[in-house]
């Protein structure tokens, strides 16, 4: 397995996130910067889940459904804003996908996986790894490169 794809995928959302600022999210949505907050805490489980798979560990796992606003809010606050989320989700995505390009066979190796983002991605069963990378690639990250889109003032 290979990261070219996961690459592209955060290259556009990267490209969304320099495009202009952000406005106000609907109420109960996200911010831009929570969504990106969002981004750098699932991008750390990842990472952990195959580092995981890498040592040859018998049990790996990947829960993003224990993450909530005030600690999307605290990541934030620590990171000072926009730019400091920007800056770790370029590192966090690199240590990501450097990870990715050494799982070899591990990649299909069942995780524990529950993802819970609203009705259209909704799992909580073990899966390969490498269909759960396929999820963040065409679909998490796509999605929130969307809300990112929405957010933008002047779109």
């Amino acid at each position: 397995m290979d990261s070219a794809g996961l690459r592209l995928a955060y290259r556009g959302l990267f490209g969304e996130v320099d495009g202009g600022e952000f406005g106000s999210p609907a109420r109960g949505e996200l911010s831009a910067e929570q969504i990106m907050a969002h981004l750098v805490a699932n991008d750390e489980l990842m990472i952990q889940a195959t580092e995981a798979l890498l040592a040859g560990s018998p049990y790996a796992y990947y829960d993003l459904d224990d993450m909530h606003r005030p600690q999307l809010d605290a990541l934030v606050a620590e990171q000072g804003g926009m730019r400091g989320l920007t800056a770790l989700l370029h590192d966090t995505s690199e240590r990501l996908c450097a990870l990715v390009d050494q799982l070899g066979l591990n990649a299909e190796t069942p995780v524990a996986t529950c993802l819970r983002e609203g009705p259209d991605l909704d799992i909580d069963e073990p899966l390969p790894w490498s269909r759960t990378l396929n999820l963040h690639t065409k679909v998490h990250l796509p999605k929130h490169q969307a809300q990112l889109h929405a957010l933008r003032a002047n779109p």
